[in-house]
């Protein structure tokens, strides 16, 4: 799994009939802090991901792998939103509690 911080939306009004109904959000690489690092995927969102949240992603034939996403035509699958990263003892990264992200 990556880790990635949720950026943007993506519409798209005509998809294979395979994704109809799945919710595309643009997703762009982070550090454990969630500081942008790389690249930008569009990803199906299995968990009710918002606008600037923190979240785990997989790619390949793993983001087939959840309830929403098997046997379906994706590359990448958001897959949890993170709460908290912790790196050699420390918190690099918390979720602030008033987050509220557009959804």
């Amino acid at each position: 799994m990556l880790l990635g911080r949720v950026i943007g939306t993506v519409v798209a009004t005509r998809k294979e009939p395979e994704i109809e109904g799945l919710k595309l959000l643009l997703v762009r690489n982070c550090d454990p802090a969630g500081a942008p690092s790389g690249a930008t995927v569009v990803a199906i969102d299995a968990v009710g991901a918002g606008v600037g949240e923190v979240v785990l992603y997989a790619s390949g034939s793993s983001a087939r792998q959840t309830a929403a996403t098997r046997d379906r035509p994706v590359d990448a699958t958001i897959m949890a939103i993170v709460d908290e990263v912790a790196q050699d003892g420390n918190v690099v990264y918390s979720k602030p509690d008033d987050a509220t992200p557009a959804r």
